[in-house]
């Protein structure tokens, strides 16, 4: 079964994501910083990670650069409500894979995570 991590400090898109992928046969976590974020990896080595770029504390480009710093091929997907060049500059630069922009739209979401799951 794939393993599905959703990083967003937004409740309401963390618990519809995840209700959402669960339906599909898809093994969710969640967490709602970016420090619950990187002890959610170490502990669930999930295949894919869709990570907000905006949150308190660690932000989703703070959690992308530790998790590449200690080597974890893990897939990402950055989930943004903002347009950032420098953001996504340095997000590319750490091999994100793409981006999602909010609102969130379930069929668009839908088939680039089943794709990277599948891939």
């Amino acid at each position: 079964m794939s393993k599905l991590l959703i990083v967003d400090d937004e409740v309401d898109i963390r618990e519809f994501a995840r209700s959402f992928f669960k339906k599909r046969g898809i093994e969710v976590f969640t967490a709602e910083n970016g420090t619950l974020a990187l002890e959610t990896i170490e502990r669930e080595k999930p295949d894919l990670v869709l990570l907000d770029i905006t949150m308190e504390g660690l932000s989703g480009l703070d959690v992308l650069t530790a998790i590449r710093e200690n080597n974890n091929p893990v897939k990402v997907i950055m989930v943004t409500g903002i347009e950032d060049e420098e953001v996504v500059k340095k997000a590319n630069g750490l091999g994100v894979l793409s981006y999602i922009h909010k609102p969130l739209v379930l069929e668009e979401l839908e088939k680039i995570v089943l794709k990277e799951l599948k891939g």
